[in-house]
């Protein structure tokens, strides 16, 4: 596990089990509770976050390794990796402004070692990942696990509960209420 300077919990699930959907549950909760929370998401597939035509993608395009892109209500940095290289979860932390922050929720890197929670729904038929991860705290699920489990179950229908568990879970934590 890698250390950081903010509470780091990730969701690990299979696609199409409602990572996303969740995540933008948890969010306006935490807000609701005083916490800025901050996420990073890991994409499978190429991802183009500009517009062809516009200033920045074409300054992008034209070799620049890293564009930053502000106006008045946001800013976006975009930068160029080599090829087939893809920006490690400790650095890519690194580079959030954790002054702003109370929380990073991660969705994917689901294969590092970190703390995460579980998303499993029977129904889709997939594995349940804890038994060959040693960093998941607990599985929130929408129905009854196919084996007995050590981990705290929650209801993935059941968001505030969940909240709850990473507020109890980042307790030790001293910045902001945690």
């Amino acid at each position: 596990m890698f250390n950081y300077q903010l509470p780091v919990i990730g969701f690990a699930a299979f696609s199409g089990t409602g990572k996303t959907t969740l995540l933008k549950s948890l969010i306006p909760l935490f807000r609701a509770d005083g916490l800025r929370p901050g996420v990073v998401k890991h994409a499978h597939h190429q991802v183009e976050f500009d517009v062809p035509g516009k200033d920045s993608y074409e300054l992008r395009k034209a070799g620049a390794g890293q564009v930053l892109l502000a106006s008045e209500r946001r800013w976006a940095l975009m930068a160029e990796e080599p090829e087939g290289v893809e920006p490690e979860l400790p650095e890519l932390l690194d580079r959030l402004d954790y002054r702003v922050l109370d929380l990073v929720l991660i969705e994917g890197f689901r294969h590092l070692p970190f703390p995460k929670i579980e998303l499993h729904r029977p129904s889709l038929g997939k594995p349940l990942l804890f038994e060959t991860d040693e960093s998941i705290i607990a599985i929130a699920c929408d129905g009854p696990l196919s084996r007995a489990c050590h981990l705290p179950q929650l209801d993935l229908n059941d968001p505030p509960a969940i909240v709850d568990f990473i507020h109890d879970y980042c307790s030790h934590f001293i910045r902001g209420v945690y």
